[in-house]
C-alpha cells in the first residue's frame, strides 16, 4: 500500500495539489467580494435596493473573471511545449504536470459554466429588484426607468443584459460542443464552436459598459444612513433623539458613480499571450508538409508517416 500511495503521489499528487489551491482562490475570492458588497460603505445604499442578489452577482463575477484568465493557459501549447524542454525544469513531476494542462483548461471552463448560471440567476432577481424597489431618493441609483417596468424591458435595453444574453447564447454553444458524444461523433463542429472564445471575450470586455451597478463616491460627505432633511421609507427609523443631533446630518447628497471595467485587466494579457501562440502556430503549419505513408494497424490504429523542412520532434508534441 506505501508503494501504491507514493506511486499515486508521484503520479496524481501535483495535479490535485494544483486543483486545491485554484479552489482555495475561487473560494477567497468570492467570499472576499461577497463580504465587500455586503458591508462596504460605498455599496450600503444599492444593497438596501438589492439585498443578497448583489453580493452573489459580484461574487460570481469575480470568480468568473478569474478563471477566464486562466482557462486560455493550459491551452498555449507551444509554450508548454517550449518549457517542458527547458533544461531548468528537468523534474519528471514538473512533466507530469504540465502533461495534464488539459485537465485544468476543463476544470476552469467547467468552473465559468457553474458560476455563469450563480451569475445569470443573481442578476435576474436584481433587475426584479431594480423594477420593485425603484428608489425615489437615490435615482441615480436606479437601473429602472421607473417603479414596476418589466424586468425583460431592462434585460433587453440596456448594454449590460443584451452583451449577458449574447455571452450566455456563446456559453451554451461552446459547452455543448464540448461534450464527449459531439466531440467524438463530430470533431469539427467542437473546433469551430470552440473558436467563438474570440468573439465571447470580446463581448464579455464591454459587458460592464453600461454601468448598472454604482458606488457612493462621497462616503465622508454622506455616511451612509446619515438624516436628509426628506428622507422616504427607504431609510429605516431613526430616533427622534438623533434628529437634534448635528453631526448624524448630511452635508451633502450622496454621489454614486459607476464601476470602471475591470474585466479587460484579468483577461487582456492571457489572451494576447494566447493570440501570440497562435499566431506563431499558424505561421509554423504554413510550411508544406510531404506525407510519406499511411498504415493502418489492428486495432484502429493508423500510423501517418510525413517529413517537414526543419522540423525536430519535442517532448510534448
Amino acid at each position: 500500500m506505501a508503494v501504491s500511495l507514493r506511486s499515486w503521489v508521484a503520479n496524481e499528487g501535483g495535479k490535485h495539489l494544483v486543483l486545491m489551491l485554484w479552489m482555495g482562490a475561487n473560494t477567497w475570492l468570492f467570499l472576499n467580494t461577497f463580504l465587500l458588497y455586503s458591508t462596504g460603505q460605498q455599496y450600503h445604499y444599492l444593497y438596501q435596493m438589492l439585498g443578497v442578489g448583489l453580493c452573489i452577482s459580484r461574487a460570481s463575477a469575480s470568480v468568473l473573471n478569474l478563471n477566464c484568465s486562466l482557462v486560455l493557459l493550459p491551452m498555449c501549447r507551444s509554450l508548454l511545449t517550449f518549457i517542458r524542454g527547458v533544461h531548468m525544469v528537468s523534474s519528471r513531476k514538473t512533466r507530469r504536470l504540465l502533461d495534464k494542462s488539459k485537465t485544468f483548461h476543463v476544470a476552469c471552463g467547467v468552473a465559468v459554466c457553474l458560476f455563469s448560471v450563480v451569475h445569470v440567476s443573481a442578476h435576474m432577481v436584481n433587475m426584479v429588484n431594480f423594477s420593485a424597489s425603484y428608489s425615489d431618493d437615490f435615482p441615480a441609483l436606479n437601473l429602472a426607468r421607473y417603479r414596476g417596468e418589466d424586468p425583460k424591458l431592462i434585460l433587453l435595453t440596456t448594454i449590460p443584459g443584451v452583451t449577458g444574453v449574447l455571452l450566455v447564447l456563446i456559453l451554451l454553444l461552446i459547452f455543448i460542443s464540448s461534450s464527449y458524444c459531439i466531440r467524438v461523433s463530430n470533431y469539427e463542429i467542437f473546433w469551430y464552436t470552440h473558436n467563438l472564445f474570440i468573439v465571447f471575450y470580446i463581448i464579455l470586455m464591454v459587458h460592464m459598459v453600461g454601468g448598472a451597478l454604482k458606488y457612493q463616491t462621497n462616503i465622508e460627505a454622506h455616511p451612509p444612513g446619515c438624516l436628509r432633511p426628506n428622507h422616504s421609507s427607504m431609510e429605516q427609523h431613526v430616533d427622534l433623539d438623533q434628529l437634534e443631533d448635528d453631526d448624524g446630518r448630511c452635508r451633502e447628497d450622496a454621489h454614486f458613480e459607476p464601476h470602471r471595467p475591470q474585466t479587460w485587466l484579468w483577461v487582456s494579457g492571457p489572451l494576447c499571450l494566447y493570440c501570440v501562440e497562435r499566431f506563431y502556430r499558424y505561421t509554423r503549419s504554413s510550411a508544406p508538409v510531404t506525407i510519406v505513408a499511411v498504415i493502418r494497424h489492428p486495432c484502429n490504429v493508423i500510423e501517418l508517416r510525413m517529413l517537414k523542412k526543419n522540423f525536430k520532434a519535442r517532448p510534448g508534441q
